[in-house]
């Protein structure tokens, strides 16, 4: 899951860590009033949407020489022009696609006189087991050309979670960035404050970009982004009640409410598949026959007849959607239960697209007869191999 600035900044100020002062707004009013509670006299508004590259950002309702979504302003005037400007509008990013994402929320913070700009992020390393701590002198909107042009310019440094966060660490981050003295020193206790907030608040990713010394030689955290572990979520009531929605694709959102792991691709084969390492493999095969996937879609180990019939709601909401594979493993799952599912599904959306459906392990001869017999135009499958053909074969077909 993840969260606005704001939030993420509340966050970590929660934990000790200095961010500017500064307060979201809905309204053009609202950001008024924020502005006015702010020392001043440089204010930042700044479009919240789950996305990076806002500074750099457009919108597609205004005119192509108009400033992004992040913008300085240096009276209340100006805050409050912004604020008309940005809410309700559609800001593109490199990160959002072509359709961009509406701007409902802004934040206004106090305005920084910025002596330098640094990044610095934590995340899971998977293939370690460990976290992994980056940091880089080069921080800013251009942290991805950095990546790709001069990694040099970019340190890791992993953490085992069994040892915890060492002296060292905090030594090695602050050396990282080339800091010194005093500013040395709040780096380290940075390092350590940011560890601490990312494996209490069970956190996928942190990225603190840019995280600037001020001219008072200061280090604050300017802009943030912060990612969860859905599984972890039920311990951290207040971060779950940040959940932003409309930030969300509503296919997924209604598919988390069935305990669904659902994601939109861009293919024209809808997948509906148990397991996660199977579903990757039915996507793999579907692109290796010549088509490509619209979705992922993981029903899991214990579906029932109303979580295929969602699932099956779900995959059509999707226009691009041609043709549907199920590919159903039936372990911990019977294959009459999903059988059973797909019948139902298909009858109560009324299904008008090629459906092929593969089905092994327990009570596959069962599931199997449910579908002969169901009267449905369904194609049965032998083996995944044999399956993915089918399904292209038949999307063709139908084209």
């Amino acid at each position: 899951m993840n969260i606005h600035e704001y939030q993420a900044k509340e966050l970590l100020a929660e934990h000790g860590i200095a961010v500017p002062k500064g307060h979201a707004a809905l309204t053009v009013e609202e950001a008024v009033e924020a502005a006015k509670q702010l020392p001043g006299p440089l204010y930042v508004v700044k479009a919240q949407i789950h996305a990076g590259g806002r500074g750099k950002g457009k919108f597609k309702e205004l005119d192509a020489n108009a400033k992004g979504g992040v913008r300085l302003a240096q009276s209340i005037d100006e805050v409050e022009e912004a604020a008309r400007e940005m809410l309700g509008n559609t800001l593109v990013t490199v990160q959002t696609g072509d359709e961009g994402k509406q701007v409902n929320r802004l934040y206004v913070t106090d305005g920084v006189d910025i002596a330098h700009e640094y990044y610095l992020s934590l995340l899971v390393d998977r293939a370690s087991g460990k976290v992994a701590m980056i940091a880089s002198t080069e921080g800013g909107m251009d942290i991805e050309d950095v990546a790709h042009n001069t990694p040099e310019k970019i340190t890791t440094i992993t953490i085992d979670p069994a040892q915890g966060f060492m002296p060292h660490h905090g030594r090695a981050v602050a050396f990282a960035l080339k800091l010194t003295g005093d500013t040395n020193k709040q780096a380290q206790k940075l390092a350590k404050q940011l560890y601490e907030a990312f494996l209490q608040l069970d956190m996928e990713m942190l990225e603190i970009n840019p995280l600037v010394e001020d001219k008072e030689s200061n280090l604050l955290v300017l802009d943030t982004k912060m990612s969860f572990d859905g599984n972890a979520l039920y311990r951290h009531k207040n971060v779950e009640e940040m959940r932003d929605e409309t930030e969300e694709d509503p296919a997924e959102v209604e598919a988390s409410e069935y305990d669904l792991a659902y994601i939109k691709l861009d293919g024209n084969i809808g997948c509906m598949v148990n397991g996660a390492g199977l579903a990757m493999a039915t996507m793999d095969i579907i692109k290796l026959n010549g088509a490509f996937p619209a979705n992922f879609l993981d029903v899991g180990g214990g579906a029932t007849t109303e979580k295929v019939t969602a699932a099956f709601k779900i995959i059509l909401k999707d226009p691009a959607v041609e043709g549907i594979l199920v590919n159903i493993f039936g372990g911990i799952m019977k294959c009459d239960v999903i059988a059973n599912g797909i019948v139902q599904a298909a009858k109560d959306v009324n299904l008008s697209v090629p459906l092929v459906v593969r089905l092994e392990g327990t009570n596959v001869q069962a599931g199997k007869e449910i579908l002969e017999n169901s009267g449905l135009p369904i194609v049965s499958a032998d083996d995944l191999g044999d399956a993915a053909k089918k399904i292209v074969a038949e999307v063709k077909k139908a084209a």
